[in-house]
């Protein structure tokens, strides 16, 4: 039985289509609908420009308030992208419980949630935004498929369909 759900979204080319195939499973199943975006962390190379202009006490101010806004922000962006995509009145948007940002390492982020939120089915799509169309699959979601305690329905990028 599948009461409840966790969509994670790149945010990319790809993922209204994603959001559509979250949303029909969770109206078929009637499930709670949890949506986590996972931003990675700075690498080194832009940590050591900011290093290089900002003062230490700065920085530190960035690091603990300015990632926070970020993500606050991101999560505002995501839900007005939702209302966007389906419609303000549309009843879909009752079906989503929470929208959540979190820094990480995507595929570790989404495996964590998906354990703290106890859900039952995970959806996912198959590449990033900026993935190549001749791999199969992407790195996250291959690290999903490979560690996952519940079950994942992933969904194809639509340009790897033929007519064939």
């Amino acid at each position: 039985m599948i009461r409840s759900m966790l969509y994670a979204t790149d945010l990319g080319l790809y993922a209204p289509f994603v959001l559509q195939h979250a949303l029909a499973l969770a109206r078929s199943f009637e499930a709670e609908l949890h949506v986590v975006h996972v931003v990675e962390p700075m690498g080194l190379f832009a940590e050591s420009v900011l290093q290089s202009y900002l003062a230490e006490d700065v920085l530190r101010e960035l690091h603990s308030e300015g990632i926070n806004n970020v993500i606050e922000g991101i999560e505002s962006s995501v839900l007005a992208g939702f209302r966007d995509e389906l419609g303000e009145g549309n009843q879909d948007l009752a079906l989503i419980c929470s929208v959540r940002v979190v820094q990480g390492d995507p595929s570790r982020v989404i495996l964590e949630q998906a354990q703290q939120l106890e859900v039952d089915l995970l959806v996912v799509g198959s590449h990033s935004h900026g993935a190549e169309g001749d791999t199969p699959i992407g790195r996250t979601a291959a690290r999903i498929l490979q560690l996952s305690h519940v079950p994942v329905y992933m969904v194809p990028m639509v340009q790897n369909r033929s007519g064939s």
